[in-house]
């Protein structure tokens, strides 16, 4: 069973572990010259923590994330520090927050250096198998893994030209050079057309991201001096956080996600996850987590856990798994995408009165409704054995 993964990112590098593990033979090819993923946290619900757990990287997970994140206090604040609400603990369940260069160095070393081949650029994909790489030459395999991202290039072979959608705002992300004291409390400060988050990781540092309405094409000479600019007067340690971080490892990215929803996430041998499935805005925290849904659901069913154990090469158990694969994952990534997409907006607003309105909303929000709005995202297990 040979199985091409195109895209070395959480998702790609995530679901090649689980397939290797199913007996595979499992190959990742990555456009860019080395794995990275550095500059930025990523939060790590229950669920996400279930599909690492599925496929056998709790440990090494626990390893570099500390549950001490679970008793801080977090919630929405006004720029002036304010609270407007503060989750309820049951609300957030489990959680963990994670340097992404942390969580790129385990998969990596789950892999090793001989299954993922860098600088190898895939342009094109068949349903057929056969994945067309930049300079010309032609692989065949059983299965081909589409998790090369938003822009993804093996999508088009299913839905070609797929519309992707600006967010109107984009994000700069960083994490700080050293510790830097909390005070115990976290979170998001949101203003209007403006938000501010801050997550704390296990070693002290701090991952923090800054978000501002703006065109897509819009350019700054100076990010960290337009980050201190836009959020000058804003409660501490938000200044502190910026001034603790480097310039050159602060980042900004448009927010985009898909335009649609995809009609399918998968076509002859092809199947898709991740950002080239369901890229999402990161409003819910949910984009790691549904790319490790996937993968850890892909690696149950290819494996024949779940179903009936089987060779990929015959079509009818492909078929088969990838059916199943998306009527487990395509509703619910597509339902978690677009309420992602509607809180964004809220937060986001630049009205006066909009962004008074939400804060009164918010304000006397049932902890009960809260939790179960969170519990409806976060709980979640990967498919039977």
């Amino acid at each position: 069973m040979r199985i091409a993964v195109v895209g070395a990112g959480i998702g790609g590098l995530s679901a090649a572990i689980g397939l290797k593990r199913s007996g595979a033979q499992v190959t990742v090819f990555e456009k860019s010259a080395e794995v990275r993923a550095g500059g930025s946290g990523l939060s790590v619900f229950a669920n996400g923590i279930r599909a690492l757990e599925s496929l056998g990287l709790g440990p090494a997970f626990t390893s570099v994330t500390d549950r001490g994140v679970e008793g801080i206090t977090a919630g929405q604040r006004r720029p002036d520090g304010a609270w407007i609400t503060q989750v309820p603990t049951e609300s957030v369940g489990e959680l963990r927050i994670v340097d992404r260069a942390d969580l790129h160095r385990i998969l990596s070393a789950e892999l090793g250096p001989d299954i993922v081949r860098c600088g190898t650029d895939i342009v094109s994909a068949s349903m057929d198998g056969t994945v067309t790489r930049a300079n010309g030459h032609v692989e065949s395999f059983d299965l081909v893994v589409g998790a090369d991202g938003i822009h993804s290039r093996v999508r088009e072979a299913l839905a070609p030209e797929h519309p992707i959608r600006y967010s109107g705002y984009s994000a700069w992300r960083g994490i700080t050079t050293g510790p830097v004291d909390l005070g115990g409390e976290a979170g998001e400060t949101v203003g209007r057309g403006r938000r501010f988050g801050i997550a704390p990781l296990a070693d002290g540092r701090v991952y923090w991201f800054a978000v501002a309405n703006m065109p897509q094409d819009a350019v700054f000479p100076d990010e960290k001096s337009t980050v201190e600019q836009l959020f000058s007067g804003w409660h501490a340690p938000i200044m502190d956080l910026v001034e603790a971080t480097e310039a050159e490892a602060i980042h900004r990215t448009p927010i985009c996600d898909l335009g649609a929803p995809l009609p399918s996430y998968h076509a002859g041998r092809i199947v898709l996850l991740g950002d080239a499935a369901h890229a999402m805005t990161p409003n819910l925290g949910q984009g790691g987590g549904q790319a490790l849904e996937d993968a850890a659901t892909l690696a149950v069913l290819v494996s024949g856990r779940g179903g009936d154990p089987g060779r990929l090469d015959d079509r009818s158990r492909l078929e088969d798994v990838l059916r199943r694969y998306e009527d487990l994952r395509r509703a619910r990534s597509q339902d978690i995408a677009r309420k992602s997409y509607l809180v964004g907006k809220v937060f986001q607003t630049e009205s006066r009165v909009l962004a008074g309105l939400r804060n009164a909303l918010l304000r006397p929000l049932p902890p009960s409704l809260a939790a179960g709005a969170a519990a409806a995202v976060q709980n979640w297990t990967p498919p039977r054995e």
